[in-house]
């Protein structure tokens, strides 16, 4: 076999893994919904590559202000766009959502036999759409605010595909005990990671 016809062997036998990887991906991800452990994703060949949407990061301190507005910062307004949605935790925290992030929770609930869903209503019950005026606020809704002990200091934490909103004395003592090399090591051998 020529040089030449080598390379086209070999490309052609590297693009014929990938599309046996991408349809392995579909495969695992049907077998997932089917048995109700993942929720569906977008068909997006780049996920199973390990890329996707750009993951909300950071940690940022800021205050309400009278009105019970909060400043988003910059970093995350680019993730969560000028219209978000915020809903109650599992934590004593608020959880923002862009909309796509938002209608992914929304469908992965649907997926639910209905006895299942109704547990979720909390969720709904809370949630609040949330538009971002000129100076980068948002208005964040009273109950909300008292859900999760919410002030004057808040602490905006990045969480991969949403952000929380911290009581910063709160996050304070969350933060204290989750970022530690300790704490990091056992929860990295715990998930076998």
């Amino acid at each position: 076999m020529g040089q030449k016809n080598l390379k086209n062997h070999l490309h052609f036998h590297a693009a014929a893994n990938i599309i046996k990887a991408l349809k392995w991906c579909k495969v695992v991800e049907s077998v997932e919904i089917a048995h109700g452990v993942a929720a569906p994703r977008r068909a997006d060949p780049t996920r199973c590559a390990g890329k996707g949407a750009a993951a909300m990061t950071g940690e940022y301190q800021h205050t309400l202000d009278a009105k019970g507005r909060l400043f988003i910062p910059a970093r995350l307004r680019e993730e969560l766009g000028d219209t978000f949605y915020l809903t109650v935790s599992d934590e004593r925290c608020l959880r923002a959502y862009n909309a796509e992030g938002w209608q992914s929770f929304v469908d992965r609930i649907r997926m639910m036999p209905y006895v299942d869903r109704k547990k979720m209503r909390p969720f709904f019950a809370c949630a609040a759409k949330c538009e971002l005026d000129a100076q980068g606020r948002a208005l964040l809704p009273q109950m909300l605010r008292d859900f999760a002990g919410l002030t004057k200091g808040v602490t905006v934490v990045g969480c991969d595909d949403h952000a929380e909103l911290w009581d910063s004395a709160a996050w304070n003592e969350v933060r204290g005990g989750e970022i530690s090399p300790e704490y990091i090591a056992a929860m990295m051998k715990e998930l076998n990671f």
